[in-house]
């Protein structure tokens, strides 16, 4: 009883304000996401969501109750929050399938599965997979063109950029990818300048190509030149090639609250 009201709530609100209200993801994130390292990175509390997981699915079930035709009416930045934040909740999802029984969200593969590529996911007429969400909507060239989004989905390991403690919201999603991208660069765990050598994540290595209009990743990073704790003179050189970008190994385990 108390799923569906929340789900009637879910889309009302949706239906008056052309916008879907993700209140119920927003008090889960806020009770059970804490911030580490100053805030540049996050933990999860897996076994205090896995307390709520009711409140969880219902939130997830309203999702997936929204109409195709009305998410399509919504304005873009509304749109683009939906489908992260769908995508980091449905994340979470799949971790308490097997909680606490797993150190990383590629315990739930296998040698020819792939967590990411699994079809479970109700949303918008069809039954979706992470990747789907990710790559086929988020990523949809011409759909929003964002590099931005990059630090905002969450895989659910220590390697990727954290998991905002808030629900993203169409009214604030610039500000808040602004302050994604920056607390992620300014992570040195993740991001640093070491004998001359930029060390970055290997997202801008697997994702270059999202970093086009932003003048490829060099651009882009040098743009990022206060978060990344660069000088005028080494964000000149990043852009002009002499500064060197090297990859960091990706840390897979899970992100979870120690």
């Amino acid at each position: 009883m108390k799923r569906a009201l929340l789900i009637l709530l879910c889309l009302f609100g949706a239906t008056l304000a052309q916008a879907y209200d993700h209140g119920a993801w927003d008090g889960l994130l806020k009770r059970h996401v804490l911030p580490v390292r100053g805030g540049v990175a996050t933990v999860v509390d897996y076994a205090g969501m896995a307390q709520e997981r009711p409140a969880l699915e219902g939130y997830l079930d309203g999702l997936a109750a929204v109409r195709p035709e009305d998410f399509q009416r919504w304005p873009k930045n509304e749109r683009l929050a939906f489908l992260i934040n769908a995508y980091n909740a449905w994340t979470v999802e799949l971790i308490l399938t097997a909680w606490p029984g797993l150190d990383s969200i590629k315990d739930l593969g296998g040698l020819f599965s792939s967590p990411w590529k699994k079809a479970f996911i109700p949303l918008l007429g069809r039954t979706r997979s992470l990747d789907d969400i990710e790559h086929g909507m988020i990523r949809a060239r011409g759909a929003y063109d964002d590099p931005r989004i990059h630090f905002a989905v969450n895989c659910a390991s220590i390697g990727c950029p954290a998991l905002r403690p808030e629900a993203y919201a169409g009214d604030r999603l610039d500000a808040q990818l602004d302050d994604a991208a920056r607390r992620f660069l300014a992570d040195r765990s993740r991001n640093r300048l070491v004998d001359g050598k930029l060390r970055v994540s290997s997202l801008f290595k697997w994702y270059g190509g999202d970093f086009s209009r932003a003048g490829g990743v060099p651009g882009f990073l040098a743009g990022q030149a206060q978060a990344l704790g660069l000088s005028e003179a080494q964000a000149g050189a990043l852009r002009k090639g002499v500064l060197q970008l090297d990859y960091l190994d990706y840390d897979w385990g899970l992100n979870r609250k120690p």
